[in-house]
């Protein structure tokens, strides 16, 4: 089973269209979709079409966007997680794209927008900071900002939760030794709504934030145990 997890915020006049659009790009699979609600001051939950298959996670304070794709993914019950913005500028349609990364044998593909529906200043800050980004925490993804990506559940154990722990999943599950791939995937400009981020929380904090990615990752302990081998004609069973 697939679980989309898709965090929502003041989303009202997308939350409809959105799961319309994730039926329509889940058609045939079996799937599971988790809507994790920051605590909304608009109609947001009360415009999300509830029935079997949909779980909604509804916090008591906003928290902000890693904590409620951290509580998504770790509320995941699917094989594959996939993550999706509520905001309608990451295509669902694309999600099959991602599917068939992981079924080549990719652990986490992330999506890079290729042609940005943003405004150039959006595109030029987010430019410089993703390449700042990559280079310094060696994660090899040239766009952290797309939200959209699909990861095996168990790289899942590679996350730590942190305020703006979004931005570092490549860096933090390349890290624990994954395979990290990404892959273009379309763009739409906002119709409804408005962004959430600014300069400050953009640039400034993702710096703090690099930093103390790169100090982690260099902590990193990597855990592989040798399988048991089996029992030769010479070795015997314990007994109680």
């Amino acid at each position: 089973m697939i679980s989309i997890v898709i965090p929502l915020f003041n989303e009202e006049g997308n939350v409809k269209t959105l799961q319309q659009e994730v039926s329509a790009a889940m058609a045939g699979r079996e799937y599971e979709l988790i809507l994790v609600d920051d605590c909304s001051t608009d109609q947001t939950l009360s415009r999300i079409q509830r029935g079997p298959g949909v779980r909604v996670l509804e916090f008591e304070r906003n928290t902000g966007q890693s904590a409620a794709m951290y509580a998504g993914i770790h509320a995941a019950e699917g094989d594959v997680v996939v993550l999706l913005d509520g905001d309608l500028q990451n295509d669902p349609g694309d999600i099959p794209k991602l599917l068939a990364e992981l079924e080549r044998g990719a652990d986490l593909v992330c999506g890079y927008r290729a042609n940005r529906k943003d405004t150039l200043s959006k595109r030029i800050t987010s430019r410089v900071a993703n390449f700042v980004r990559s280079r310094f925490t060696r994660d090899g993804v040239r766009d952290t900002g797309c939200t959209l990506k699909a990861m095996r559940r168990e790289c899942r154990e590679a996350l730590v939760p942190f305020y703006g722990m979004h931005r570092f999943i490549p860096a933090l599950v390349k890290g624990m030794g994954y395979r990290v791939v990404e892959i273009p995937v379309n763009h739409r400009p906002r119709v409804a709504g408005v962004s959430k981020y600014g300069f400050g929380n953009r640039a400034l904090k993702a710096t703090l934030d690099m930093f103390a990615v790169r100090w982690m990752l260099s902590r990193q302990l990597k855990i592989r145990v040798r399988p048991s081998r089996e029992l030769s004609e010479g070795d015997a069973p314990l007994r109680s």
